[in-house]
């Protein structure tokens, strides 16, 4: 176009003004009435188009003259509608050339109806000459349903003002299927042993709010989970404290270095401390019989549990009176085990018969044999060497500490024989300890016996420190070993070579015997050698008991 209104060569080689037609440029399309009288020549191949008129923006858009063309809504959209080629289609389509301008005064022209494809004529027209437009494609593409968006030409550049993709939406969760019932009620026992997914306990626990049947159902499969975490098993052995507590008294470290001769004491008063703890009110008055062998026969005497805790109290009283301690039974005290034992009971019926408060002279007798041990773990070496007067005869420190773990032993068993409950022996260590104290007061007791009468004379004189008659006597068991007693002197010496006579037995029978539990005569005991021997070793070991 060579001015703004002037001739157009491209009307001319056409014979098409710009005002006819469909209102765009371009060949005739099949169909339409108005074809050029004069053959046509070759098509003229267009210049390049600048980018705005590519991208939809039409020059005089931005100017305020001709609108940009708008997007066909879905109503507009056309059934079907093929994507121009490059060179061919898109020529005929573009708008007119860049250098020419709408007239200032002109309209915008209206929107044409689509045109049909150039491919597919209309019914009844005849087919285009060749010559009047492109060249039909190989093979065409196939028709898109009309709300599907044009594919894009492959010659196409893309464009960089295309619309960016509308993002997916996110899936909306499918709220869950509502469990049946029956599946519900069969997930209340995995519910009460809190079992379930966090899932499953949330469908239950909704389920029970409208469910009466299911919600008492559940509330019985709780009570029965709180059954199996009992605070005590029904099934618990009953030795297991017995045990637990030999193993603690062994192996706890001592707050305060305690001599290893008042092991033996603090271990056994502390095992029947832990006998008594348990104990009610009715059993604190249990019937108990104390026995013992008063050298010629054996000899009873009945009272309470809480009498025999007594007894023992005053008995410990004699230790703690030697170490400085208060008597519990005062100034004027006797000083034999058995007098100090039947003025207790006399001036303290209550406590002897089991009237007063239940287990207050537990109280009395644990807070004192507390007292021995500290102060004889604080007192030094010096102290072991300490006597302590029983009436008729003395004990080194030592060995009362022995002799009072060897009674706790002796009436722990009388009391547990009472109430029906079992308890062991001591530690193997502290049982020998015993009955090796046993062993070095037998030649003493063997001589006391002699000079009352109750014994065979000796059958010869020897001199203080050489080797006479002896007997050896053979404990089996854990806490037992080899002993040899002299027979004829308590100052004579002990020798295997002049063994005359062996008694053998085991620990428990020796326990029974030397606690006077047990006429000597029915001793179980392995026995060989010289009689008269054996039965004078015998009723000494029996002696050695006593209230």
């Amino acid at each position: 176009m060579s001015g703004r209104g002037g001739p157009d060569p491209y009307d001319d080689a056409y014979g098409e003004s710009s005002g006819s037609g469909d209102g765009r440029d371009g060949p005739g399309r099949g169909g339409e009435p108005d074809l050029p009288s004069h053959p046509a020549g070759p098509p003229r191949i267009p210049p390049q188009r600048p980018a705005a008129e590519d991208s939809g923006h039409w020059p005089g858009a931005l100017d305020g003259g001709i609108p940009a063309p708008r997007p066909p809504t879905a109503d507009e959209t056309p059934t079907a509608k093929r994507t121009p080629e490059r060179g061919s289609e898109r020529d005929s389509e573009r708008g007119p050339e860049p250098d020419s301008e709408p007239a200032a005064d002109s309209e915008p022209e209206p929107e044409s109806a689509p045109e049909p494809r150039p491919d597919r004529a209309a019914p009844g027209a005849e087919p285009e000459p060749a010559a009047l437009g492109p060249e039909p494609e190989a093979n065409p593409e196939p028709e898109r349903p009309a709300s599907a968006p044009p594919s894009p030409s492959p010659y196409a550049p893309p464009s960089p003002y295309a619309p960016p993709a509308a993002p997916l939406a996110a899936p909306t969760p499918s709220a869950p299927l509502p469990l049946p019932h029956n599946l519900l009620r069969s997930l209340l026992g995995a519910w009460a042993l809190t079992a379930c997914s966090q899932e499953e306990t949330a469908a239950v626990e909704a389920h029970l709010n409208h469910c009466p049947s299911c919600a008492e159902e559940a509330l019985r499969l709780r009570d029965a989970v709180g059954l199996l975490h009992t605070e005590h098993s029904l099934d618990l052995d009953p030795m297991l404290r017995s045990r637990v507590l030999a193993g603690c008294l062994g192996r706890r470290p001592a707050r305060i270095p305690m001599p290893g001769w008042a092991g033996a004491y603090d271990a056994e008063a502390a095992r029947l401390d832990a006998l008594l703890r348990d104990m009610g009110e009715a059993e604190w008055r249990a019937p108990v019989r104390l026995k013992w062998f008063d050298g010629r026969r054996l000899t009873s005497r009945d009272t309470t549990v809480a009498g025999v805790i007594g007894h023992l109290m005053v008995v410990d009283g004699i230790v703690a009176t030697s170490l400085g301690l208060p008597d519990p039974l005062g100034a004027d005290a006797p000083g034999s085990p058995q007098a100090r034992t039947e003025a207790y009971w006399h001036h303290e019926p209550g406590a002897a018969y089991g009237s007063g408060p239940p287990g207050a002279v537990r109280e009395l007798w644990r807070e004192q044999g507390h007292a021995l041990v500290r102060t004889v773990s604080f007192a030094g070496r010096g102290v072991a060497e300490l006597d302590v007067p029983y009436g008729d005869f003395a004990l080194p420190i030592r060995d009362a500490f022995l002799d009072r773990a060897l009674e706790c032993w002796v009436h722990a068993g009388d009391i547990a024989e009472a109430i029906d409950y079992p308890y062991e022996p001591p530690a193997s260590t502290h049982l020998k300890a015993m009955i090796d104290l046993c062993a070095r007061l037998l030649p003493g007791t063997l001589a006391e016996r002699r000079r009352a009468g109750l014994a065979s004379p000796p059958r010869r004189l020897v001199e203080a420190g050489t080797p006479g008659r002896t007997l050896h006597l053979q404990v089996e068991g854990t806490g037992g070993g080899d002993w040899y007693i002299p027979l004829d002197s308590p100052a004579a010496m002990a020798a295997p070579e002049e063994a005359v006579a062996t008694i053998a037995l085991d620990q428990e029978a020796f326990y029974l015997l030397a606690s006077g539990h047990v006429p000597p005569q029915e001793a179980a005991a392995g026995l060989s050698g010289d009689t008269e021997a054996i039965r004078d070793v015998l009723f000494a070991a029996a002696s050695l008991s006593r209230l």
